[in-house]
């Protein structure tokens, strides 16, 4: 991953180098990369038909790119003469890009491509030193599922959520309250956030790493308390199929993007669990904590021929009628105003509600290094066997801070 990140850091210059080769004709193909299936079949035909229709002689070509060595894809593509107009990549990958020279600036665009309507967390993705290159395409919000037959209301707050997790595991003997693995860094976020707590902050172009501040310890010892006394998942192992111990009723709630509905609510198993019911994850004082954003940008590359096409495909695809096919499909538009799409179910509520509060990891381009290094899945394994939180939250950061600042 570090290599890679370091093409990306490259990009820079040889897009600088072939943007504005020539000028938009009066007709092109332009070519769109999207990541994996989740855009679905509808909104690729409205897109290459309405472009079509409103661009006699031009085309959109989508071109389907997988998430296996995407950061190396990219990073070639857009470094070439004959790459990509338009592309796709996870909003945590943002700032890599953004920051690269390989996008178009579309500060200008802003208001056109959506403004203030824009789903907030993944605005802030997309944007560097004050420009705006990426808007959200869609997101994928992170919820809590429940077994209905035992949590039939959210509870009102995150302190009221910890201690329903710890009485069902209590009132349930080998059944997690709340499914927390060890290692799982991105479900722990949360407390540090509605704490008041911080992963890492930019001061003036130095970055301080803040999960040894008295917020982030709060929100951690939280956490702690979950993964000892609410969850029986493994303390060495991840959150990548917690619906899997759902469906094997080795667990009563679970956190996970939405795609884990139709899983929990299709399991194949002896004895089948019900569909979960689904709940947004509360604040300390009520309405919703701030989860882990995860989503997709969508950006154009800085070495277009065709930045005029490309910014007019752009705006089809952050229309109203486009974004609310992403909505139709289960995925949360890149609006807020579009959350309606998603449908009225108390699923379809909680994943708007997360969507809009949602929160990224720091806005730097080294993120992904600190990623790859492992800090926050050791920390967060060691705090599952009940570590002194504060010696390793300050371990963790002066990690963090030697990534992010070298």
């Amino acid at each position: 991953m570090m290599k890679s990140l370091g093409a990306v850091a490259l990009l820079g210059v040889s897009a600088l180098v072939l943007a504005g080769c020539t000028a938009d004709g009066e007709s092109a193909e332009i070519r769109v990369w999207l990541v994996g299936t989740e855009t679905p079949q509808e909104a690729r035909d409205y897109l290459i038909e309405t472009f079509a229709d409103e661009y006699p002689g031009s085309t959109i070509l989508i071109e389907e790119q997988t998430r296996d060595g995407l950061v190396d894809t990219l990073a070639a593509g857009l470094s070439s003469a004959d790459g990509p107009d338009i592309v796709e990549f996870g909003a945590a990958l943002a700032p890599a890009f953004t920051s690269s020279g390989a996008l178009l600036d579309l500060t200008d665009d802003y208001d056109a491509l959506g403004g203030d309507d824009l789903l907030p967390g993944q605005v802030v993705a997309g944007t560097h030193d004050g420009a705006f290159f990426a808007p959200p395409l869609f997101a994928k919000a992170r919820a809590v599922f429940a077994d209905p037959a035992l949590v039939g209301a959210a509870p009102a707050t995150l302190d009221e959520f910890v201690t329903t997790a710890k009485t069902l595991t209590a009132a349930n003997p080998g059944t997690s309250g709340l499914y927390f693995a060890g290692r799982d860094w991105q479900s722990a976020l949360p407390f540090i956030w509605a704490h008041g707590g911080e992963v890492a902050v930019d001061q003036g172009g130095v970055w301080d790493a803040q999960l040894s501040s008295d917020p982030s310890v709060a929100g951690l010892l939280q956490v702690q308390d979950l993964m000892i006394n609410a969850s029986l998942a493994p303390r060495d192992g991840d959150n990548a199929e917690p619906w899997v111990a759902y469906c094997e009723k080795r667990a009563i709630q679970f956190s996970a993007p939405a795609r884990a509905l139709e899983l929990a609510s299709a399991c194949e198993s002896a004895t089948p669990q019900p569909s979960p019911f689904v709940y947004a994850l509360p604040g300390r004082e009520g309405g919703t904590a701030p989860v882990l954003a995860d989503g997709s940008n969508i950006g154009i590359s800085a070495a277009s021929e065709h930045p005029g096409l490309a910014r007019s495909a752009l705006k089809i695809m952050l229309s109203d009628e486009f974004q609310m096919l992403y909505g139709e499909s289960g995925l949360v538009p890149a609006k807020t105003s579009l959350a309606p799409a998603l449908g009225d179910s108390p699923a379809a509520v909680a994943f708007a509600a997360v969507a809009g509060s949602a929160r990224l990891t720091p806005a730097s381009p080294r993120w992904a290094e600190v990623e790859a290094s492992g800090v926050l899945e050791e920390l967060m394994g060691q705090i599952a066997i009940g570590g002194d939180i504060a010696a390793l939250a300050a371990a963790a950061d002066l990690q963090i801070e030697a990534v992010l600042n070298g």
